[in-house]
């Protein structure tokens, strides 16, 4: 019955210690990486960061500002030996949850056009594609817009 339990995601709170790992996982899943210091603001600036531990391993986050009766998802990844197994729709579903607990109305986030696995994760979830923001990521030839969702929570 442990070896079962074991294998279950945990949550717990992001701290400056994880930032290694955090960073590993975050250079090897995204062509444009978020830098430490983009970690290290969130964690100073109160935001919801969060860990995703299996077996004692990280395996994914997700960063999220809540404020004013709105949520911001800022950032959610899976390493990329855990993914496609739900991860990803569990720590979502997670971090929508600590959205409502904190009196969210609404939940945004920003996606790359090109991140199709990411607007499906999304749209799935229910969130509606709302706006585009042009220019928003950068790219490999310039820029990429950024596709604008947003969440009703009930």
């Amino acid at each position: 019955m442990s070896a079962l339990l074991d294998n279950l995601p945990l949550y717990r709170r992001m701290t400056a210690d994880d930032l290694d790992t955090v960073l590993a996982i975050e250079n090897e899943v995204y062509p444009h990486p978020w830098t430490r210091g983009n970690f290290d603001d969130s964690l100073n600036a109160g935001y919801h960061c969060w860990i995703m531990e299996c077996a004692g391993d990280i395996i994914g986050y997700g960063v999220m500002m809540i404020a004013a009766g709105e949520a911001h998802l800022l950032n959610l990844s899976i390493a990329a030996a855990w993914q496609r197994r739900g991860l990803g729709r569990e720590m979502l579903g997670f971090l929508i949850k600590l959205a409502r607990d904190f009196f969210a109305h609404k939940v945004y986030l920003e996606v790359r056009p090109s991140n199709i696995a990411g607007r499906r994760l999304y749209a799935s979830a229910g969130f509606s594609e709302i706006a585009t923001r042009r220019g928003y990521y950068p790219g490999r030839c310039g820029r990429e817009d950024a596709v604008i969702m947003e969440l009703e929570l009930k």
